[in-house]
């Protein structure tokens, strides 16, 4: 337990979240509150520190916002917690890491807005079904100078282009750094006719105020833009309809729902961070299933998968490339099996491969 908290503020926290990095470095550090957590924690997805992180924010632990910052800050957080354990723990068990980052439309998009229109969205993993509305946000693409080769039309004196396309007057403009060109970046948005998603636990934030109030605890301290963009979000998707959003496993439901697509459209099937949280012989079963699945279907369909390289053992490993500080929590982008991109966990960026 000691050992994932230690890995969890080295390979994630840090450079990301100040507060969350130093959180779980001190929680690395306690052996009396690791031996809380691995003895009343079943083993697996429930001993994630996010979890217990998000758990502590959700029922306003101390320094919520801020994140405890000094070892007098962390002995207040550690006394609360252990004060209101049992219903830390509750949480825990009844909730589960559900981050929806719409953030992550701005690296679906260039895909989604190529295929052959109109389309059938299906996603895996859905949470809230914020990502199942990428025609209700707008988007900024800027020229990322680090990958960009800088060749291509669009660009602004400085050497830098700004490529806007999305909903007028939408309340969320995504930002995402990219080394594709303008004219690789899609100029409208998809047409979408139906929309349907599977989550084990779904979240409706939109009707119940409480699921709003996890998706904004699994927010980490210091990233204001990500909460006021989850926030605006559901502002944005809350005067239409709700997608259908099925409850249960990702295996087991996911041929009727599919089934459910109408005929005329581009059924496309994706997913976001998702299969980390499958053992790997659930991850061949289910990319085999999405195959047979779109094999079969008359006009066929598309599968777009946005996970960590790791997750994804099947895929070609993708050419080598001097490395960025960032790169270990980059996601690869792959449609139809082939690796399209690198992209940043948040959607931030898209990088080619």
């Amino acid at each position: 337990m000691a050992r994932r908290y230690q890995e969890f503020s080295w390979r994630e926290a840090r450079g990301r979240s100040d507060a969350h990095e130093e959180l779980s470095a001190r929680i690395g550090e306690d052996a009396e509150l690791c031996d809380l957590l691995s003895g009343s924690l079943p083993a697996g997805n429930k001993q994630q520190p996010n979890l217990l992180l998000a758990a502590v924010r959700h029922l306003d632990g101390p320094h919520a916002e801020l994140g405890p910052r000094g070892e007098s800050a962390y002995g207040r957080w550690r006394e609360w917690t252990i004060r209101h354990w049992d219903e830390v723990r509750a949480v825990i068990m009844q909730r589960a890491t559900q981050t929806n980052e719409p953030g992550r439309c701005a690296t679906l998009l260039p895909l989604l807005a190529r295929l052959p229109q109109p389309l059938a969205l299906l996603e895996v993993g859905a949470s809230a079904g914020l990502c199942l509305h990428p025609d209700r946000y707008r988007y900024r693409y800027e020229h990322d100078h680090a990958y960009g080769d800088g060749n291509g039309g669009g660009y602004d004196g400085d050497g830098t282009y700004g490529h806007e396309v999305g909903a007028p007057g939408s309340p969320v403009v995504l930002g995402c750094r990219t080394d594709w060109a303008p004219g690789e970046l899609p100029g409208r948005l998809p047409e979408v006719v139906w929309r349907a998603g599977i989550d084990l636990d779904p979240l409706d934030p939109v009707a119940e105020p409480e699921d709003l109030r996890w998706l904004r605890a699994l927010v980490w301290p210091g990233e204001e833009e990500r909460a006021a963009r989850l926030s605006a979000a559901v502002d944005a998707v809350r005067a239409v309809p709700r997608p259908r959003i099925v409850r249960g496993d990702l295996i087991e439901e996911l041929p009727a729902l599919a089934a459910e697509a109408p005929p005329g459209a581009t059924l496309v099937i994706f997913h976001s961070a998702v299969l980390s949280y499958l053992p790997p012989a659930r991850r061949e079963e289910f990319a085999r299933l999405v195959r047979t699945l779109l094999d079969g279907r008359a006009g066929g369909g598309h599968w777009i998968a946005n996970e960590h390289h790791s997750a994804l053992p099947w895929l070609p490993a993708p050419e080598p490339r001097p490395a960025r500080p960032d790169d270990t929590l980059q996601l690869t982008l792959a449609l139809d099996g082939r690796p399209v991109a690198r992209t940043g966990p948040h959607g931030q960026s898209l990088h080619r491969l």
